[in-house]
């Protein structure tokens, strides 16, 4: 993953953080059953994944255009909020892996105050917009002295893919599929570029969270915001879907490989759920550090990576859950 995108966690080594707490957390047991609410369901059939435009990274294996069948399945509305967050960890005692390896990844210019007295040393390279720092975890975003109290509606960030996993484990729920993600994302419309259609801003009005003005200098926030936005901002797309564009990238279940979908059968895209194996996880859905001059990566079909321990103030996740029987 790279640039406004987001950096991994062995891109920083100082003295400053342990790389030895590597170990996730076991999961913590679910819920005897899934709450469904605040979950759409999308009934089963077939959707064209991927870029036609020719607009995406070709690096990404953002295509080629192909048919995807997928059985019904439930997906949060929304992204998981700082208080959905803070329910969960009240009730497990959850530690997440920012807090197990004593830092994470916050955006250069949110660094101030106390949080600038705990900049870990070294910098991502070719990004040092992003720096690693002491304290910064789901609970401190921006670093030592900062608090979600007041933005307990925005995404939780700072969460690793596995802290994501165990609170859908916890939840009775699982973290999406990528071709569900997208399948969700698009809400109804064929290989248009954004979920609403194919300008970004219809009419001059903003539909996402995204950087507006100079990356990385200067943001002008001009749709509302200039960090995370309330998880439920903008109008929700035609499936009921807020923010799959913009805000915080979102971790998928599978594994990330650029390539594998393009090689694959068509008798393969029935569920496809990527590769058994792999060094990094899937992200989808940009943030509010994409800008069209560096990362475009805002696009429905758009896609990146990060490894399964990185944590950083612009990821977070969304859960799925399959039909209950009870359902049909």
């Amino acid at each position: 993953m790279d640039g406004c995108c987001g950096p991994r966690r062995v891109e920083v080594l100082s003295s400053g953080g342990d790389a030895s707490k590597t170990s996730p957390n076991e999961p913590t047991g679910g819920t005897d059953a899934i709450g469904t609410e605040g979950m759409v369901r999308l009934p089963c059939g077939t959707f064209r994944m991927g870029d036609g435009t020719g607009r995406g990274f070709t690096a990404d294996g953002e295509g080629p255009v192909r048919e995807v069948t997928l059985d019904a399945f439930l997906i949060d509305a929304t992204v998981v909020t700082n208080a959905a967050f803070a329910a969960f960890v009240d009730a497990t005692g959850h530690v997440t892996e920012a807090e197990r390896f004593g830092w994470s990844f916050v955006f250069a210019a949110f660094v101030t105050g106390e949080a600038a007295r705990h900049v870990m040393a070294g910098s991502v390279p070719g990004a040092p917009w992003w720096r690693g720092v002491r304290g910064a975890t789901w609970t401190a975003p921006t670093g030592p002295g900062s608090s979600v109290e007041g933005i307990e509606d925005h995404p939780v960030v700072h969460v690793s893919w596995n802290d994501a996993l165990s609170y859908a484990r916890w939840a009775g729920k699982r973290l999406p599929t990528e071709a569900e993600w997208e399948h969700a994302a698009r809400g109804g419309l064929d290989q248009a570029i954004f979920p609403w259609g194919d300008e970004l801003e219809p009419g001059g009005e903003h539909r996402c969270n995204i950087w507006q003005g100079d990356f990385p200098t200067r943001n002008l926030g001009t749709d509302g915001y200039v960090g995370t936005a309330p998880a439920d901002a903008f109008a929700p797309n035609g499936h009921g879907l807020y923010n799959t564009a913009g805000n915080v990238w979102e971790w998928c279940a599978d594994w990330w490989s650029p390539d594998r979908h393009i090689e694959e059968r068509a008798e393969t895209r029935v569920n496809p759920s990527g590769p058994p194996t792999g060094a990094a996880r899937v992200v989808r859905g940009g943030s509010y550090l994409c800008h069209r001059s560096y990362c475009t990566r805002y696009r429905v079909a758009a896609r990146t990576s990060n490894t399964a321990d990185s944590t950083t103030g612009h990821m977070g996740f969304r859960c799925a859950a399959d039909i209950p029987a009870r359902h049909g």
